[in-house]
């Protein structure tokens, strides 16, 4: 049966997340509905990450079987026309058995978006969490430069995280700004569950002086979600890319090269693509 991988973006707002839960409005549910449509025959997708709720992507992926035989511009074309506007098929391709969109992703990547002005935007309303405060970026870089390699981050691990380990390896994190935009970017084997956005609020804390950089590995040694801060803002959230092996092929190698989203004037900048202006 044949495999295929899709890439997806998609505005998480009125999503109650990725996996389809009965009753509520999920980012599976109309994804597998929309292929199943243009399979003529009901498919089932599995995803590289699970958003939660609010949570956006640039460059999710996924993959199904089928019997159906269809073009990758046939599978685009045919499920974008039958998906909602808030999330769209950007490229879709025939791969091996051997490829799974979750076990075999080498990395992860999520960038949190901060609108850092002292007020609010109607553009940016949904696509970045707000901070009216002005942030300290050096702080934030300091602190996050704690939080790098392979640790038990039970600290910044969701209650309800079902993960059988809470040793991640945090290959790369940083804190940007451009102009009122502020960026955490990060790069992980896997991430747990509210993992990204935990961190987020404990570089939120120190940018806003309320501690120290030296709080965050006071907060990862302590291996206790009490110690650390509130939990970021889902609407700032965006599942940017995934890597996987060069065997697969996929376009940009699962990782996204750049998203429209609106205010922030040349988002390529942020990931190497400098000609793309938004």
């Amino acid at each position: 049966m044949p495999r295929v991988a899709v890439g997806l973006e998609y505005h998480g707002g009125n999503f109650a997340g990725w996996q389809a839960q009965p009753g509520l409005r999920t980012v599976q549910g109309v994804v597998e509905a929309a292929l199943s449509r243009v399979a003529a025959q009901p498919v089932g997708a599995t995803c590289a990450g699970r958003t939660d709720a609010g949570v956006h992507a640039v460059g999710q992926v996924a993959h199904f079987d089928t019997d159906a035989r269809r073009s990758s511009r046939g599978w685009v074309l045919g499920t974008n026309a039958n998906l909602p506007l808030d999330v769209s098929i950007a490229w879709a391709q025939e791969v091996t058995e051997r490829f799974h969109a979750r076990h075999r992703a080498l990395s992860r990547s999520y960038r949190y978006l901060i609108s850092n002005r002292a007020v609010r935007s109607a553009l940016r309303e949904g696509r970045a969490a707000r901070v009216y405060q002005r942030l300290e970026v050096e702080r934030m870089n300091a602190a996050a430069q704690l939080l790098l390699g392979e640790h038990d981050f039970s600290a910044f691990r969701a209650a309800e995280c079902q993960a059988r380990t809470p040793v991640r390896r945090l290959e790369a994190l940083s804190v940007d700004r451009h102009g009122d935009w502020i960026v955490i970017s990060a790069v992980a084997n896997a991430f747990l569950h509210h993992m990204v956005r935990n961190i987020a609020g404990l570089l939120i804390e120190v940018g806003r002086g309320r501690a120290p950089p030296g709080w965050a590995r006071e907060v990862l040694e302590s291996r206790d979600r009490r110690c650390g801060a509130a939990t970021a803002p889902a609407e700032g959230l965006y599942l940017w890319g995934v890597r996987y092996p060069a065997e697969f092929a996929l376009p940009g190698g699962g990782e996204a090269p750049w998203a429209m989203i609106p205010g922030l004037p040349r988002l390529g900048a942020l990931v190497g693509f400098s000609d793309v202006v938004v």
